[in-house]
């Protein structure tokens, strides 16, 4: 019953992806030919949000579900691995159309060639679970 809210934080999440059209293939298309801000715009604004989510963070004016202040954990820079990522990342959105969190409400609006790319999703994370402690650090 605890998890009631978050459940309630994720279908929130897919209306307003939905709403917002971020999981049309047609405006990722958009994006990615740089014919439309739409996408732009979405992405500015989620980038915006956790800017200021980050601030308050930060000064621990938001804490956990536990009442414990949430401290960001200071990673090291690893600018290649990030742009090799980055890259792999883009072209697995720009071919499948959709990034990871759209591909479960393509599901519950009926779109379910999605399955497909949720298939791919789940083979791809499993061989990085095995992989990972053979990759660079």
């Amino acid at each position: 019953m605890k998890y009631v809210r978050f459940l309630l934080i994720g279908i929130l999440f897919g209306i307003i992806l939905s709403k917002s059209e971020a999981i049309s293939w047609y405006r990722i298309y958009e994006m990615f030919k740089f014919q439309s801000f739409h996408m732009y715009g979405i992405i500015g604004t989620a980038v915006f949000t956790s800017m200021i989510l980050m601030f308050l963070f930060k000064r621990q004016y938001i804490k956990d579900y536990l009442g414990n202040p949430i401290t960001p954990k200071v990673k090291d820079k690893h600018y290649v691995k990030t742009l090799v990522g980055g890259t792999i990342f883009g072209l697995g959105w720009a071919l499948a159309g959709s990034c990871p969190a759209p591909i479960f409400v393509l599901i519950g609006n009926g779109v379910f060639s999605i399955l497909i790319v949720l298939f791919g999703a789940i083979i791809g994370a499993f061989i990085y679970g095995l992989l990972s402690n053979k990759l660079p650090k």
